[in-house]
C-alpha cells in the first residue's frame, strides 16, 4: 500500500515538474520559491527531476512486488533506502524554505515519500 501511495505522489510531482518546464507559475512550490516561473536553466533541473521521480516510482513498484525485479532484492532495497534518505533530507530542506507554499505542501509530501521508500525497503 505504501508503494502505491509513494508512486502516486511521485507521479504527481512529475506532473508538476512538467508544468514548471512549460512555464506555469508554480515555482513557489519548489527550489526555495525564488521564482514564480522557473528560468530556463532551472527548467533543465526540473526535467532531470522528472526522470528521478519516474525511476523512484518504478523502484517502489518492483520493491513491493507489483512488477518484475530489475536489480534483485538487495540492490532494490539499497536504492529504496537511498531515496528514503534523500526525501528525509528534502523534508528538512523544505521545512526551512523561505517559501510558505513549499513548506506547507512539499514538506509533508517529502516526509510521506521518505516513509514510503523506507517502509518498502524494510518489506522487501
Amino acid at each position: 500500500m505504501m508503494a502505491i501511495l509513494g508512486t502516486v505522489l511521485l507521479f504527481a510531482v512529475a506532473v508538476m515538474e512538467v508544468l514548471l518546464i512549460f512555464g506555469l507559475p508554480l515555482g513557489e512550490f519548489t527550489m526555495g520559491g525564488r521564482y514564480k516561473v522557473l528560468p530556463p536553466a532551472l527548467r533543465i533541473a526540473a526535467a532531470s527531476s522528472i526522470l528521478l521521480q519516474i525511476f523512484g516510482a518504478l523502484i517502489l513498484l518492483q520493491g513491493a512486488g507489483f512488477m518484475k525485479m530489475w536489480f534483485g532484492e538487495t540492490p532494490t532495497r539499497i536504492i529504496c533506502y537511498v531515496y528514503g534518505g534523500f526525501f528525509a533530507l528534502n523534508t528538512v530542506m523544505n521545512l526551512i524554505s523561505p517559501s510558505k507554499k513549499e513548506k506547507l505542501v512539499m514538506t509533508p509530501l517529502a516526509a510521506i515519500e521518505s516513509a514510503c521508500f523506507i517502509i518498502t525497503a524494510i518489506m522487501i
